[in-house]
Formats: structure tokens, sequence, C-alpha cells
């Protein structure tokens, strides 16, 4: 009976110290759930934010570009933070920087 009382006593004991431990191995979830959204989500999107930056410090006179709107234009002018679009023979639009989308390419002037 003594023997049995013993275990009971072990197996009590090495529960609470274990708790600790399982705390900690709670938090191993989260941390996965972070990892994988940082590869996923976060590390890609910083990576075209600093393509888009890069595109945006390259443009220059003659140009042609699409603006996140959908317009298309040549670049005329530009400023430190406007850029001025021809999008026709005489109409000129001036917009932020900010929202030209990408170059346009030979291969989008086919479509």
């Amino acid at each position: 009976m003594t023997a049995l009382m013993a275990s009971i006593a072990w197996a009590q004991g090495t529960g609470g110290g274990g708790s600790g431990s399982s705390g900690l191995l709670s938090l191993i979830p989260f941390v996965l759930i972070f990892v994988i959204f940082y590869f996923l989500l976060i590390l890609p999107q910083q990576k075209r934010q600093k393509q888009q930056k890069a595109m945006l410090d390259q443009l220059k006179k003659g140009d042609k570009v699409v603006t996140a709107s959908g317009i298309w234009g040549t670049v005329t002018n530009l400023g430190k933070t406007t850029v001025t679009l021809q999008i026709a023979d005489n109409t000129k639009i001036k917009i932020q920087k900010d929202h030209i989308a990408k170059l346009r390419s030979d291969e989008d002037e086919k479509d």
C-alpha cells in the first residue's frame, strides 16, 4: 500500500513540475503560425514594396506607364511627389507618383 501511495505522490509531483514546461509548449503553435505568416505574407509584401520603390526611383521622361486606376500614359514631367502624364494628344494629367503601378511593355501595346 505504501508503494501505491508513493507512486501516486510521485505522479502528482511530476504533474505540477510539468505544467511549467507544458505552458511553454503551448506557445509553440503560435510561434509556428507567426513564422508561416512571415514567410507567406510579410516577406513577399516587403519584396514587392522594394521593387515598386526602385521602379519609381528610376522613372524618367518618356516612360510609358500604367496607373493604379488603369490609365495608360507617357511621363512628360517628373516632380518630387507628382508626375505629369500625357494620356492623349492634347491631354495631360498630374497624378501622385505613388499611383503609378507599372511600366508598360511592348507586349501591353498589342492588346
